[in-house]
C-alpha cells in the first residue's frame, strides 16, 4: 500500500470519526475545539509572562503597575492551567461516549444489510466485525481526541519554536531535529503493532471460545462428567500465552527504538541548555533568556513528544478504526435489486430448477442439480441421511444464499428479484438449530412477530399451541419469568434469577414462535420434534398436522414416522434428487427410503421386543 493511499485512508478515517462526533453533538465538538485551542496557548503565554517579569526585575526598571499587569497575567493563567485539565477530560469523556453510542448504532446497522449468511459463517470477517466492535466504539472519540491534542500540541509547539528561534535559530534547528527520528520512529512502531493486534486475532478467538466454554452451563455435564475442565483450561492458558508472546515481542521493540529516540533528544537538550547558560554568563544574554529558553526548550520537546504521541494514537486508532470502515463499506453479500419485483401471496408453489450450491470454491458441491417443487397449498417432506443436502435447501428458499447454477422460483419468479424482507415475511419456520434468547417467555415467543410483541392473548394462543402454555404458567413470573440467569440481579429482582428450561420446552417455545407468525405462505419445520419424547412428538405433530391443512409447507425430519402423512417426500442422497413420491409408494420402491424407514422401525420393534422380555422388579412385580 502506497504512502498516499494510506495518506487517503486516513484522512477519511479521521473526516468520518468528525463526522461521528458532530453528529452525537455539535455543542460538545465545538466545547472540545476550544478547549483545546485555549490549553495550547496557556503554556506560551505562562513562559512568556514569565520572561517579561524576570527582564523587569532584572533590569532594575519594572513599574508597579507591570509588575502587577504581569503578575495577574500569570495568575489568571495558573487557574485556567489547573481548571482546564479536569473541564477537557470531562469534555472528552462525554463526547467520548456519546460518539460511541452512535458508531456502535451504525455499526450493528451496517450488519444489517447482509441479507444472507456468508458474512456470519466467515472466519476473517468475523474477525473483523470483532475488532470493529471492540474498537469501533471507542475508537472514534480516541480519533477526534487525537486530532484536536494532535492540533493543540502543534499549537503549543509553534508557540515555543517560535519563541526559542528569537533565543538562537540553530538551537531550534537541532531541537526539532532531534524529535524528527522520533516520530519516525513511533509511527513505525503503531503499524506493528496495529498489525500485532490484527494478527493474534484468531489467537484471542480460540482463548474466548475455551474461555465461554468453561462457564457454559450446556457444557458444565460433560466438562465433570468427563473431568476435561483442566485440559480446556489448558489450551485457553495456551493462547493466552501465545497472544501474550505477540504483545511482549511488540514491547520490547518499542522500548529499544524509544530508548534510543529519546537519548538523542535528552543530548540535544542538555547542548542547547550548556549554551544558554554560558551565554548568559558572559553577558550576551538576559536571565528572562535564561527562563524563556528552558520553558521553550522543554516546551518543543514536550510538544514534540506530544505530538508524537498523538500522531501515534491517531495513526494506530486509525489503523483499528479501518476494520469499522471495512464492515461499513463492506458490500451486500447478496445481490438486491433496486426495484424488486413484489413478493406477493403465494399462487402456484415454489420450484427449484438446476440448482448447484456449495458454501465456497474449496469445498464440495452441496446441492447438485436440484430439481424440485412444493405445490401451493401441500406439505412437502424431505428425507435422506445426514449431510444430504436438506438444511442447504432450506437456507435457500429463506434465502440466506443464491445458488451457484440454477434458481429458485416464488411463482416462476426467481428470489433473487425480490427483496429479502418481504419474502421473509412471508415464511414461518422452525430451524434445528433454533435459538434460546436470554429474555422473557413472552419475548422469546414475541420475536416470532414484533407486531404481536404487546398482544399477550395471541402470545397465550401460540403457547397452547405449541403445548408450552401450562410450563410457562406455572413459572415463577408466568410469561414474564426471565428464561436466563445471565442477566439477574437477586437485590434488585427479589430473589427470582431466572430459569432454565429443559431442551424440550425450548424446543416448543421455538415452535410457539412459529405459530404466532400466523398465516404466512409458506411453514417450514426442520426437525421441529427432535429434543422431545415420544408422546410430546406425537401432540406435536397432530397439532401441525392441523396447523398446515391446507397451507404450503416444508417438513424435515430424520423420524421417517413424522413425515409418513406428507402429500410428497422427496428423497435427498449426496446432494441429488434420488428419489421421491408417497410414502407408500417410496416403500414399494425398495430404495433409500424403504431402507432407512425399516432400519428405524426395526429399531423400534427391538426395543419393544426388549422392554417385553425384562424381567420383573422382584419387590414391585414391575418389568
Amino acid at each position: 500500500m502506497t504512502a498516499r493511499v494510506r495518506g487517503a485512508a486516513g484522512a477519511r478515517a479521521v473526516a468520518t470519526a468528525l463526522g461521528l462526533a458532530w453528529r452525537a453533538s455539535r455543542a460538545l465538538t465545538i466545547a472540545f475545539a476550544v478547549l483545546s485551542t485555549l490549553m495550547a496557548v496557556l503554556p506560551v503565554t505562562i513562559a512568556w509572562c514569565t520572561k517579561l517579569v524576570l527582564d523587569e526585575i532584572a533590569d532594575g526598571r519594572a513599574g508597579a503597575g507591570v509588575t502587577a499587569a504581569l503578575g495577574a497575567a500569570l495568575a489568571g493563567c495558573g487557574v485556567l492551567t489547573a481548571l482546564g485539565p479536569q473541564i477537557v477530560q470531562y469534555v472528552r469523556d462525554e463526547s467520548g461516549r456519546r460518539i460511541g453510542l452512535v458508531a456502535q448504532d451504525s455499526l450493528f446497522r451496517a450488519t444489517e444489510r447482509f441479507v444472507g449468511l456468508a458474512r456470519f459463517e466467515d472466519p476473517a470477517f468475523l474477525d473483523r466485525i470483532r475488532m470493529a466492535q471492540q474498537y469501533g466504539g471507542a475508537t472514534p472519540g480516541m480519533v477526534v481526541s487525537a486530532a484536536l491534542g494532535t492540533a493543540r500540541t502543534a499549537m503549543t509547539g509553534a508557540g515555543f519554536l517560535v519563541s526559542l528561534v528569537t533565543i538562537s535559530p540553530w538551537m531550534a534547528v537541532l531541537v526539532v531535529g532531534a524529535a524528527a527520528p522520533s516520530l519516525a520512529a513511533e509511527l513505525w512502531l503503531s503499524r506493528r503493532r496495529a498489525a500485532m493486534l490484527w494478527g493474534i486475532g484468531p489467537v484471542e478467538r480460540r482463548e474466548f471460545f475455551f474461555g465461554q466454554l468453561l462457564v457454559n452451563v450446556q457444557a458444565a455435564k460433560e466438562l465433570r462428567l468427563f473431568g476435561i475442565g483442566a485440559h480446556l483450561r489448558g489450551l485457553m492458558n495456551a493462547q493466552r500465552r501465545a497472544a501474550n508472546a505477540e504483545r511482549s515481542r511488540t514491547d520490547r521493540r518499542e522500548l529499544g527504538v524509544q530508548a534510543v529516540t529519546g537519548t538523542t533528544a535528552a543530548l540535544a537538550a542538555g547542548g542547547g541548555l550548556l549554551w544558554v547558560l554560558v551565554s548568559a554568563a558572559n553577558g550576551t544574554g538576559g536571565v528572562g533568556d535564561v527562563a524563556l529558553f528552558v520553558a521553550a526548550v522543554a516546551g518543543v520537546q514536550a510538544a514534540a513528544g506530544g505530538l508524537v504521541l498523538e500522531l501515534v494514537t491517531v495513526h494506530q486508532q486509525v489503523l483499528l478504526f479501518g476494520h469499522y470502515l471495512a464492515v461499513l463499506d463492506a458490500e451486500p453479500d447478496l445481490p438486491v435489486p433496486a426495484r424488486p419485483r413484489r413478493a406477493g401471496p403465494l399462487r402456484r408453489g415454489i420450484e427449484l430448477k438446476d440448482v448447484w450450491f456449495r458454501y465456497s470454491p474449496g469445498h464440495p458441491w452441496t446441492l447438485r442439480g436440484v430439481s424440485l417443487t412444493i405445490p401451493y397449498g401441500t406439505a412437502v417432506a424431505l428425507a435422506g441421511r445426514n449431510g444430504a443436502g436438506k438444511s442447504t435447501l432450506v437456507k435457500l428458499l429463506c434465502r440466506m444464499y443464491d445458488p451457484e447454477r440454477g434458481s429458485v422460483r416464488w411463482d416462476g419468479i426467481d428470489l433473487r428479484e425480490l427483496d429479502p424482507a418481504e419474502l421473509r415475511a412471508r415464511i414461518g419456520a422452525v430451524f434445528q438449530d433454533y435459538m434460546e434468547y436470554d429474555l422473557t417467555a413472552a419475548d422469546n415467543i414475541g420475536l416470532g412477530d414484533l407486531a404481536a410483541m404487546d398482544d399477550r392473548g395471541r402470545i397465550e394462543a401460540a403457547a397452547r399451541r405449541a403445548g408450552v402454555h401450562g410450563v410457562v404458567s406455572g413459572l415463577p413470573r408466568g410469561y414474564d419469568t426471565m428464561l436466563s440467569r445471565v442477566f439477574a440481579d437477586p437485590a434488585q429482582d427479589g430473589g427470582d434469577v431466572g430459569v432454565h428450561l429443559s431442551g424440550g420446552q425450548w424446543q416448543r417455545l421455538a415452535l410457539a414462535r412459529a405459530y404466532l407468525r400466523g398465516e404466512r405462505d409458506l411453514l417450514i419445520l426442520d426437525e421441529p420434534s427432535s429434543g422431545l419424547d415420544a408422546e410430546a412428538e406425537h401432540e406435536i405433530h397432530q397439532g401441525l398436522r392441523e396447523h398446515r391443512r391446507g397451507r404450503t409447507s416444508l417438513l424435515i425430519s430424520h423420524r421417517l414416522g413424522a413425515v409418513r402423512d406428507a402429500d410428497h417426500i422427496v428423497v435427498l442422497d449426496g446432494g441429488q434428487v434420488a428419489e421421491q413420491g408417497t410414502h407408500a409408494g417410496l416403500l414399494a420402491r425398495g430404495g433409500i427410503y424403504a431402507h432407512l424407514f425399516a432400519l428405524q422401525a426395526e429399531g423400534y420393534r427391538q426395543r419393544e421386543d426388549r422392554d417385553a422380555g425384562a424381567p420383573r422388579d422382584r419387590l414391585s412385580g414391575a418389568r
